[in-house]
């Protein structure tokens, strides 16, 4: 711990990873990517369990006269409690990917729920080459059914954060005759520009207070987007008056992410005390990190002569 926290940057990232009846709690440096203390609990964590978690982080910062700054975690309504019990009032960061990936799967939601409904208008024909009366039904059900394909193929670009001419002309094209979905794609965009770093929060949050009262006028589109009216998104927000306050919780998922690949692998860590030995080893190997590189320098210098 003395070495992990010897050039503590302030920041961290809490999360919790669920494996089958077991689960891990861990908090990350989030600047230097380095876990920094974890627990395996044998149940689904509580308010009562983080508070515990926290507290003991706490104390090794009291214990060398270390101070938090900010803290960033998912959307989960297991943090706020305790880390204003344990903490006080620093800054709590909601990551920004889990904010904007709940916005995206309801806009794509709603994409899916616009292609089911042209389907529902697809016209009846028989089997069979067209008689000259069904002609024209004929042509609108290919148009109908190309809207449907363009729709599917295209989805992405309704989430996309930058588009290039060439996309915003095909999503023109895609939209036409649908004006919600244009319009739910200028409220995407409104959205990312939320997260500009050049405003501050206060700007940030009127300009998120402008587009709610803007997406309530439009009764289908506010039913679709009720993410928006989320307050796990003004938190969000909180990283744009601190310049240091990352504004996603990567590093922690980075160390889940490893854990998930091991587990592909390593089969007998299933139980609480193999995974607890198994995390124990990856720290010890972010430890040594360090040396791991320099031997390695050393050795490409020898053989460079």
């Amino acid at each position: 711990m003395d070495a992990a926290l010897a050039d503590f940057s302030g920041y961290i990232a809490a999360d919790e990873l669920y494996d089958g009846p077991y689960c891990v709690l861990s908090i990350v440096d989030n600047h230097r990517f380095q876990r920094l203390i974890y627990e395996v609990l044998d149940h689904n964590p509580t308010e009562q369990d983080i508070s515990r978690f926290f507290q003991r982080f706490k104390a090794e910062l009291d214990k060398r006269g270390l101070k938090l700054n900010g803290i960033t975690t998912d959307g989960s309504p297991l943090y706020p409690t305790p880390i204003a019990a344990v903490f006080g009032a620093v800054s709590h960061q909601v990551c920004e990917f889990h904010v904007i990936a709940e916005l995206n799967k309801a806009v794509l939601k709603a994409i899916a729920k616009v292609r089911r409904q042209l389907k529902a208008t697809l016209p009846k024909l028989g089997r069979g080459r067209p008689s000259q009366a069904n002609r024209k039904l004929a042509a609108r059900k290919k148009r109908i059914e190309r809207k449907i394909t363009d729709l599917f193929d295209n989805r992405h670009l309704f989430v996309q954060h930058h588009l290039t001419p060439a996309e915003r002309r095909t999503l023109q094209r895609i939209t036409r005759g649908l004006p919600d979905l244009r319009t739910l794609r200028q409220i995407v965009d409104e959205v990312y520009r939320l997260f500009d770093r050049r405003c501050r929060t206060d700007t940030a949050l009127a300009k998120l207070a402008r587009l709610r009262r803007r997406v309530a006028r439009f009764k289908g589109i506010a039913q679709t987007l009720r993410k928006l009216f989320s307050p796990n998104l003004d938190k969000a927000l909180t990283f744009l008056n601190d310049s240091l306050l990352p504004a996603t919780s990567n590093a922690v998922e980075r160390g889940n992410r490893r854990h998930r690949k091991m587990q592909k692998t390593v089969y007998r860590v299933r139980t609480r005390a193999h995974i607890s030995q198994r995390i124990a080893v990856d720290m010890l190997r972010d430890a040594q990190a360090g040396g791991r590189l320099l031997t390695t320098q050393t050795l490409h210098y020898a053989r460079a002569g």
